[in-house]
């Protein structure tokens, strides 16, 4: 008989912890992600926080680094940064496609012998890393074919243009900027990003 009263008292102090304990934890954990809840998800990770682009010098380091390099920029033919990328992306994937863009400018342009040449080379390559990192779980949504093209025109351009791509990458380090600040935060859209495709 006392077994039974024990199991039974112990049995009513599972049941009671269970009740308290587990079923309000179970009752508020997260559900599974699906649909438009996922690509919500997807766009939050493609935002940047508006004080990024607040700090003045950062700003003036890039501006005036960008206005250094311009001088020497013989080539105004060519422009890497403009509407020219956002040809056939759809707005939702542009924070993405200025991601992977400044990715390429601070491998294949900041961090080479440009770090030698120019003041203010490795602070704004650190920025710029920066937001690329904050930007890691960015992903693209839907297709890739279109971004791909067009990286890969930009690619090859500077590519074709040699130390005057570089160059000319450097120059356009403000476009750069304003291009990801208006692509990646819910800041009011200015100059980059007016035109819809």
């Amino acid at each position: 008989m006392a077994s039974l009263q024990t199991l039974t008292k112990s049995f009513a102090g599972w049941v009671i912890f269970c009740c308290c304990c587990c079923l309000p934890l179970f009752l508020t954990s997260p559900l599974p992600l699906k649909g438009a809840e996922l690509a919500s998800t997807a766009h939050h990770a493609c935002r940047l926080r508006k004080i990024n682009f607040q700090q003045p010098y950062i700003r003036n380091r890039t501006y005036t680094l960008a206005k250094m390099v311009q001088v020497s920029d013989q080539d105004t033919d060519n422009r890497f940064i403009g509407q020219q990328l956002y040809i056939n992306i759809k707005e939702n994937n542009r924070c993405y496609m200025m991601k992977k863009i400044v990715e390429i400018v601070v491998k294949d342009v900041l961090l080479t012998e440009a770090k030698d040449q120019y003041p203010y080379v490795e602070e704004v390559a650190q920025f710029l890393a920066s937001l690329t990192s904050e930007l890691s779980r960015c992903k693209l949504s839907g297709h890739r074919e279109h971004i791909e093209k067009n990286l890969e025109e930009m690619k090859s351009k500077m590519k074709q243009l040699g130390e005057n791509g570089k160059t000319k990458a450097i120059g356009e380090l403000d476009l750069l900027f304003d291009y990801i600040e208006n692509a990646c935060t819910d800041a009011p859209k200015k100059g980059g990003n007016k035109k819809k495709n």
